[in-house]
């Protein structure tokens, strides 16, 4: 078309008209693939579906900005349902990280298993219960679980051994390799010892464990899901745990301010060593694949608006240019 128009066979707007039919084609195409009439449903029906039963009610009414629930009354990693309403251990991804999945498959199959015993045992008091049995679930901060009921419905059972959004750690335990790493979860205290591969240990190079002071606090005051922003009252150097997947592409760190490095711990957790005093911890998520991505797109678009201001230009040069001559 463009090289019709160089030599004048089609006029300026029918260049950018069949550009703009292109495009839009095109994209139909591309976006069929992903969007197509056999994914809509009557609103009626998504509806019943999405319900909030009187078990998700009663664990939204916990005023806590941020928690996990365990739904244990259905398939829990094909579920679909419960992270509509709830930020989950589980749910459904066809692309899951391999080492959640690894953690999955290591510990948190097994100590579901524990835990959903000691909940029987206990008739929903976990208070009675030292929740070692279940010390990864702790670390993610499963502070609910749903039960299946023998009526069909379901329970909220709530778990006093969640270890909370952020901790601080006594003691650090190094190890070599992966599979040492996803080991010696089920061997050590998680809640005051970080253990840390080799591999990740430079940021801790200048950085002296010790045991964690009592009047240290950190806490998360404002949570979205590219944005975690936490108030931390150090009384002395510390290293701080976070009850986050340690994911190292696209997120950004920072201490008052200033850019700071995380680390991977317990095989799957971010941790940051926290200087001394009053601060403000930060970690906002800003890929660089995105503006990449963004800058390509509006190049194109760009693009394709020089194209065709461009033809319409000396398409009314031209026009000109022969009224002049006649």
């Amino acid at each position: 078309m463009i090289w019709l128009f160089i030599k004048n066979r089609i006029k300026p707007q029918w260049l950018v008209i069949v550009i703009l039919l292109i495009s839009l084609v095109d994209m139909w195409q591309v976006n069929k693939r992903y969007l197509n009439d056999s994914m809509f449903t009557p609103p009626t029906q998504n509806q019943r579906a999405f319900e909030a039963s009187p078990t998700d009610q009663t664990i939204l009414s916990d005023p806590t900005l941020y928690y996990r629930v365990l739904n244990m009354a259905t398939s829990t990693f094909n579920d679909g349902i419960t992270p509509y309403w709830h930020k989950t251990i589980g749910g459904y991804h066809a692309a899951k990280l391999r080492r959640y999945q690894d953690l999955i498959d290591v510990h948190l199959s097994k100590e579901m298993g524990a835990l959903h015993n000691e909940i029987i045992e206990t008739q929903g008091d976990l208070s009675e219960v030292s929740g070692a049995d279940f010390e990864v679930l702790n670390m993610l901060n499963t502070k609910w679980v749903i039960m299946p009921s023998q009526s069909g419905q379901t329970l909220p059972i709530e778990n006093p051994h969640a270890f909370g959004n952020a901790w601080f750690v006594d003691n650090v335990v190094y190890v070599n390799t992966p599979d040492e790493e996803i080991d010696a979860l089920g061997k050590v205290d998680l809640h005051t010892t970080a253990v840390v591969n080799q591999n990740d240990a430079d940021v801790l190079k200048d950085w002296t464990i010790s045991p964690h002071d009592s009047l240290s606090t950190i806490q998360l005051t404002d949570y979205e899901a590219n944005k975690l922003r936490y108030q931390v009252v150090a009384k002395k150097d510390e290293l701080a745990v976070f009850s986050e997947i340690y994911y190292p592409d696209g997120w950004q760190i920072h201490i008052d301010g200033k850019p700071a490095q995380m680390l991977r711990v317990n095989y799957t957790l971010r941790a940051l060593p926290i200087p001394a005093g009053s601060k403000t911890v930060e970690f906002y998520f800003d890929p660089t694949s995105i503006k990449v991505t963004d800058g390509i797109a509006y190049s194109a678009i760009l693009l394709m608006l020089l194209t065709a201001g461009g033809a319409i230009y000396f398409w009314i040069k031209r026009r000109k240019k022969l009224t002049v001559d006649s």
